[in-house]
């Protein structure tokens, strides 16, 4: 049986690796064993770090409607709670665009929840 020689192969996995180390500072972005090692950790980050986006721009998204809410007089747990008794379902996400693009129709909203808390 004849021998298998693995270079073709190796030499790909290589150049694979290489590709995506691209950018990477150093030696990180040449070396095919410390690409390697960085390409594994930058891995790692991007998989947590997909996640960890969704919690900030939530908090973003919540320090955005509050600063709207607090210039027309509430908080943002105020204005939350009222929003929850009048039964109007908007996401945050929505909230913040309205509070940012479009103040007038974020106002009316923030009058209809006044409204729900006065009466």
């Amino acid at each position: 049986m004849a021998r298998v020689k693995r270079g073709v192969t190796t030499h790909a996995r290589h150049k694979k690796v290489l590709k995506q180390s691209k950018g990477f500072v150093g030696r990180s972005s040449s070396s095919y064993r410390i690409a390697l090692e960085r390409l594994e950790k930058s891995l790692q980050y991007a998989y947590r770090d997909r996640r960890v986006k969704k919690r900030e721009f939530r908090g973003l998204w919540i320090q955005r409607i509050n600063a709207a809410v607090r210039e027309h007089g509430m908080t943002y747990s105020q204005f939350i709670g009222a929003l929850k008794e009048a039964n109007i379902v908007l996401d945050r996400k929505v909230l913040a665009a309205m509070a940012f693009d479009d103040a007038a129709a974020f106002a009316a909203i923030v009058e209809a929840a006044k409204a729900v808390r006065a009466g």
